[in-house]
């Protein structure tokens, strides 16, 4: 079996494409793919049977070897630095639950920022393996 890597894959779309060790494109559709896997990372290692589409060459019966790499996983702070980040989130959670509880939201622009700083600790967190 032919073994290659994903050049991209959109779950919105359902397909995309293998680039071959040949180096040829191998259009990729979404019913190619392991049962229960829903999407393929960018250069992710895959195995497939390739049989003749209407458009060229197209991947079957796909097998994951090694994930592709990924880019929040090798971008997200140290622990270290995390741990002060989480400390200081504390910090404005503890003056914003202050502010609650005299029956007042934090003022607009307060709000944008903890709820900006909220999102990119939880993307930091929410690391895919």
């Amino acid at each position: 079996m032919p073994t290659g890597r994903v050049r991209w894959f959109d779950a919105a779309k359902g397909y995309g494409f293998i680039a071959s060790e040949k180096g040829e494109d191998v259009f990729l559709p979404a019913a190619a793919l392991p049962a229960g896997t829903t999407t393929l990372r960018k250069n992710a290692k895959v195995e497939y049977a390739v049989i003749a589409g209407r458009r060229g060459p197209q991947a079957m019966d796909v097998k994951l070897i090694a994930s592709g790499p990924s880019m929040v996983k090798a971008n997200r702070p140290k622990p270290d630095d995390m741990a002060a980040i989480c400390e200081d989130l504390i910090k404005m959670l503890d003056s914003a639950g202050n502010t609650l509880r005299r029956h007042h939201y934090p003022a607009p622009a307060e709000s944008r920022k903890l709820a900006t700083l909220l999102r990119a600790v939880a993307d930091n967190f929410d690391v895919q393996d």
